[in-house]
């Protein structure tokens, strides 16, 4: 009898190619990320789009194709440094991000954009990241509402007991008490819009494999 082979050789050599490979000899389907890079950005142009670019831009991650996806932080999975996930991606790939993004064109206007995220002290469990954007909030306002988020999703799903109604400071001293929670932390971008045209703020979480 002639031996068959997979008739789906990788396509390439890079890990997603290799995973989705994997996943299909084993008669499954999932792609889960292994490594996450967070980063932030602002943009100013006269067009709307052309701001967001620039915002991308800043951010470092204008050369993907960027897909939205929510909020679970994966098991297991390392953060690393911006400028060393923005290195591992080629122009044109498609990335997977958890984004949050703002746009004004009103002089004078406060916006900003933020990514919470919590992670549990068990590494073999997931953790959640949250989006938030919001007028008229400073760095620290949105970035402790986005943690705030983050946290209190975590908490609820890992069983911990809090009060909803608590403000962040006392939500995050029940939450380190209770040991379930390792790790909280928020990446914001606010701009004033100080010329005139349009200016976007983002803030993302971007999964690699």
């Amino acid at each position: 009898m002639k031996r068959t082979t997979d008739p789906s050789p990788p396509v390439g050599t890079d890990a997603l190619s290799t995973a989705l490979v994997a996943d299909r000899r084993s008669g499954g389907f999932s792609l889960v990320p292994t490594r996450v890079f967070f980063t932030k950005g602002v943009g100013s142009h006269r067009d709307e789009l052309r701001s967001f670019e620039l915002a991308l831009k800043d951010a470092g991650i204008e050369k993907l194709n960027l897909v939205h996806v929510s909020s679970i932080y994966p098991p297991k999975c390392r953060i690393i440094p911006k400028d060393e996930g923005v290195k591992l991606i080629a122009p044109g790939s498609i990335a997977f991000c958890v984004m949050a993004r703002l746009a004004t064109n009103e002089m004078r206007r406060l916006i900003a954009a933020s990514i919470g995220c919590a992670i549990p002290a068990d590494k073999s469990t997931y953790g959640y990241l949250s989006e938030h954007h919001a007028y008229g909030q400073s760095d620290e306002v949105a970035g402790d509402f986005a943690e705030d988020m983050a946290a209190s999703m975590l908490a609820s799903t890992l069983g911990v007991e809090f009060d909803e109604t608590a403000n962040w400071d006392e939500k995050e001293q029940v939450f380190k008490i209770s040991g379930e929670i390792v790790r909280t932390f928020n990446v914001t971008q606010s701009a004033v819009i100080s010329a005139r045209g349009w200016t976007t703020v983002v803030a993302s979480a971007v999964f690699l494999f």
